[in-house]
């Protein structure tokens, strides 16, 4: 009797979301429309099919760059805002790149260029032939003009860390060894190869971190943390993960098409 007793008292603890919730959280989107557009179609059926409560949709961050259509991505989720309010965005690292990169700092447009930039420029509508002939100064000017305040006012407005029940989500993951409420946005936006090798020994805050900005072929769980960025624009597979109580789900678009590696 007792060890079984003890076996049970000693089993750890599933991570839950509050009661009468279920959440979505939706991984980097990376200018592929069409990829967010049929995996807001799967959340549709998927909460359909599991009846009330609705899902409230959290965004990983990084819906821009890399990919065709950032303006139209962020039309797109200007609209799922007003169409359902509880829905919440992070602040990916890209983002805070193109917001830098529209105060106007040549070096900032440069990195942005660099890291995928180009891509979101052109779907401003911005020709290729003025893309390629404008240095970056001028690249910069055209930038700004062609930007809708509100896409700036809409991208200014996301948020760093979201914290439901004993999951926590961010854009790219915490600092180790840090309290969440002394987390660095550099570290929650940029933060990588230290918080995916945690054999130093340094925990995480005794919730499951979920997160972006690293991609893998498949949904990466760890005890601790959950990385759902499967690569949109580069293998061409957008991921959510429904929260319901202890329970956890997948979906997921896919295209089947993208470049072989990340």
């Amino acid at each position: 009797m007792f060890p079984r007793l003890l076996s049970r008292l000693s089993k750890p603890a599933v991570p839950a979301v509050p009661p009468g919730r279920r959440i979505y959280a939706i991984g980097d989107i990376h200018g592929r429309l069409d990829l967010l557009d049929g995996l807001l179609a799967r959340i549709a059926d998927d909460e359909s099919a599991r009846g009330n409560p609705s899902g409230e949709l959290i965004f990983l961050g990084d819906l821009i760059d890399r990919g065709p259509q950032s303006a139209q991505v962020i039309d797109r989720l200007i609209a799922l805002k007003a169409e359902r309010p509880s829905t919440r965005f992070l602040l990916g690292n890209h983002e805070e790149v193109f917001l830098s990169a529209l105060e106007g700092d040549n070096k900032v447009m440069r990195f942005f260029d660099r890291i995928g930039g180009a891509e979101t420029i052109l779907s401003y509508g911005i020709s290729r032939e003025e893309y390629e002939a404008a240095d970056y100064a001028e690249l910069g000017v055209m930038f700004r003009q062609k930007v809708p305040a509100g896409h700036r006012a809409f991208l200014g407005s996301f948020e760093n860390m979201i914290v439901e029940g004993d999951y926590v989500f961010v854009h790219a993951g915490i600092r180790p060894g840090v309290s969440l409420d002394q987390q660095k946005n550099s570290d929650l936006r940029w933060i990588r190869e230290d918080f995916l090798d945690r054999r130093r020994g340094a925990p995480l805050p005794g919730k499951t971190v979920v997160y972006g900005h690293t991609i893998g072929r498949e949904v990466d769980m760890r005890p601790g943390s959950i990385g759902i960025d499967t690569g949109a624009y580069c293998f061409g597979v957008l991921t959510a993960m429904g929260f319901e109580g202890e329970e956890r789900w997948i979906l997921q678009e896919r295209d089947g098409q993208g470049c072989p590696t990340p």
